[in-house]
């Protein structure tokens, strides 16, 4: 059975919003069994989207609609509905009621505007909303298996299977959610997936992701090939590449969710087995969080001393909730006069070797260890980009060392020529080394 999903509204198509709700929705049907063919996005309308439901309902059994049925005259998804399936916007006044409650509760009154959202489609079954005053919209029709596609989307769909070639019946479920996200992850979790499952019956499905840092998609996949070949009929692997981590996805599929988890998991351990040094956590881990844990438990303290990353180290760290129990500080010195001031590193190091070098990164780190007192230290600096590299010292070079209360470490790296990217995988290297050295490795 599949799933299309149709998202409404012109500020998606500009960019001026992104478009989280799809991600959201794929997510959760995928977590309960279901397969998402498509996503499609379209302008408010009629014509894109009478084009757009015409079009879903050949591909597939389910179509999912969010947006485009607040108040406002934009707002056309719900009279272009009543178009689509040949019927009218009737007055609900169980709809009406929630909207007065809802206003009442909020110290207002309702509008002429915010009336307009009792009107539903009189052929739909009304989808309640707790968190707003727009009814989600569930409708059901047999249609041809394959629909002529209409000129005016009005003609109905019973006259056209009279046409040959179009007499076998499909059954196809059409679902409209409002666009606002926390209005739709509320019917799709009290109401929508919990109804479909009801219908459906999926596939028990199990999803595990593991997270590997530090080597690259392709080296990856050469050193599991034989593994990922020999994978189960029932698991299907998924590399997902971003700057700094290469995340495998694991799939398991079948009829029991006991044995397709323990299935998939088995997979799991012969991968802890294969890459364990490349491995630092699962699913929705982060090394922040993680190397957060592992300070915690040692009762250690952390600090760091940034050049190229610009405190982009700091604010991961300081983004777990409670990281002010471990995390000092940071001395971010961008300039070499504020390394020789604040970091007290020789000017002579600087002249003989140059900002970028594993002297002046080893320095760094020994410098923030004295000045910020603290247990471990992580400090970096390299060339970002996209200007200043060198022959010798290309765009993405970056030394990155690690003091910790018996030694300090440094390795050197080749990111890339992307500012950001150089960044976002200086950070995660300089992460992991922590984690790696904490966990003794």
């Amino acid at each position: 059975m599949n799933i299309e999903i149709i998202n409404i509204g012109d500020e998606l198509l500009i960019g001026q919003v992104v478009n989280t709700n799809a991600s959201w929705m794929g997510e959760q049907l995928s977590l309960a069994g279901f397969k998402v063919q498509q996503f499609t996005i379209i302008g408010d309308t009629r014509e894109q989207i009478l084009d757009a439901l015409w079009k879903a309902g050949e591909r597939s059994e389910v179509v999912l609609i969010s947006g485009g049925i607040g108040p406002t005259k934009d707002d056309i998804t719900k009279t272009t509905l009543c178009d689509f399936f040949g019927t009218r916007l009737v007055f609900d006044e169980e709809a009406y009621k929630d909207v007065e409650s809802m206003f009442a509760r909020r110290g207002y009154q309702v509008t002429e505007l915010n009336r307009q959202q009792a009107y539903l489609p009189e052929d739909c079954t009304s989808i309640p909303n707790k968190l707003g005053t727009a009814r989600g919209m569930w409708f059901e029709k047999s249609f041809p298996s394959r629909i002529p596609h209409p000129v005016s989307g009005t003609q109905d769909a019973e006259a056209r299977m009279q046409e040959p070639g179009y007499s076998k019946l499909r059954q196809v479920i059409y679902v409209s959610m409002p666009g606002v996200p926390f209005e739709m992850k509320s019917m799709m979790e009290e109401y929508i997936i919990h109804e479909l499952k009801t219908r459906f019956h999926p596939k028990s499905i199990y999803h595990k992701t593991i997270l590997t840092q530090g080597i690259g998609e392709s080296f990856l996949a050469a050193i599991i090939e034989e593994w990922e070949n020999n994978l189960p009929p029932a698991i299907r692997l998924a590399y997902l590449p971003q700057p700094g981590i290469v995340r495998l996805r694991l799939t398991g599929t079948g009829d029991n969710d006991a044995s397709i988890r323990s299935l998939v998991e088995e997979e799991v351990e012969k991968l802890y087995s294969l890459i364990p040094e490349y491995i630092f956590g699962a699913d929705d881990d982060k090394l922040e969080a993680i190397i957060g844990r592992m300070l915690k438990e040692k009762g250690c303290s952390l600090g760091t001393a940034e050049s190229c990353t610009g405190g982009y180290i700091a604010h991961l760290v300081t983004s777990i909730p409670g990281s002010s129990s471990y995390f000092k500080g940071s001395i971010i010195a961008y300039d070499n006069e504020v390394k020789e001031l604040m970091l007290g590193i020789m000017p002579e190091t600087f002249e003989e070797f140059g900002a970028v070098s594993e002297e002046v990164v080893t320095e760094m780190a020994i410098g923030a260890q004295s000045h910020l007192n603290v247990d471990y230290v992580i400090a970096v600096s390299g060339i970002a980009g996209p200007d200043g590299g060198t022959p010798e010292k290309p765009v993405g070079t970056t030394w990155i060392a690690i003091a910790t209360p018996d030694e300090v470490f440094a390795k050197q790296f080749l990111f890339g020529d992307s500012r950001d990217r150089n960044i976002r995988r200086a950070a995660l290297q300089a992460l992991n080394m922590l984690r790696k050295n904490l966990a003794g490795q």
